[in-house]
């Protein structure tokens, strides 16, 4: 209704295409890409579908134990890939701005502005997230379905601390003087991710035998 009748044909580059030849000359095969998610609702190593507002196609993601998701994440960063990344930015760690995304060990609310303040300066003590942390917070929707960015790197700081860097379609909006980057740390993500997708090829193998991934 919105985008009119599908044009048979279009031109890119000097070249003229149909959607099938595009998809070819591409050569991206979705197939090849899987969702990858971690939560106790619905048994590991099989797939559901996740219950949030945004999969309304209802498409299902591989479910896998919080160490094991996270070291895939760690395999595929290392092998070159990326990853498509759903997560919450309504946390109060969060800041585009700063380009940073934390979970300070104290609760925000206990903490002083001066403490606020630091955390977005120097590197602080963070939360330690469990599995159960993470499931209490998906269902009680303190995590909740907000924004897809894309990973594509990861970081140690000066403390040890693990961050992963995202590229994020705000740019330079909100402040932001990092080109549209941001680092979100380890915590973070393992809290506060709803899912990511990745290449098959970025998942370790045994770990995609137990998934049954070929």
């Amino acid at each position: 209704a919105y985008l009119g009748k599908q044009p048979e044909k279009f031109t890119y580059d000097g070249k003229e295409y149909t959607s099938k030849t595009f998809n070819d000359y591409i050569g991206i095969k979705p197939d090849d890409y899987v969702d990858l998610t971690s939560y106790t609702h619905h048994p590991f190593y099989e797939k559901f579908s996740l219950e949030i507002p945004d999969n309304w196609s209802w498409d299902k993601c591989y479910n896998l134990p919080l160490d094991d998701w996270m070291n895939v994440l760690e395999y595929a960063l290392s092998k070159g890939f990326t990853a498509a990344w759903g997560a919450d930015v309504s946390d109060k760690g969060f800041s585009h701005k700063n380009a940073l995304a934390l979970i300070p060990e104290s609760d925000w609310d206990n903490m002083s502005k001066n403490d606020k303040d630091s955390v977005w300066i120097r590197p602080c003590k963070q939360r330690i997230i469990t599995q159960d942390m993470r499931q209490k917070d998906f269902d009680n929707f303190q995590t909740t379905d907000d924004h897809g960015m894309q990973i594509t790197g990861m970081y140690k700081d000066q403390k040890g601390t693990k961050w992963f860097k995202v590229k994020n379609s705000w740019g330079t909006g909100h402040g932001n003087e990092c080109g549209g980057y941001f680092y979100a740390s380890e915590n973070y993500v393992r809290l506060r991710t709803m899912n990511f997708m990745i290449h098959k090829d970025g998942i370790p193998q045994d770990i995609k035998n137990k998934l049954g991934i070929k």
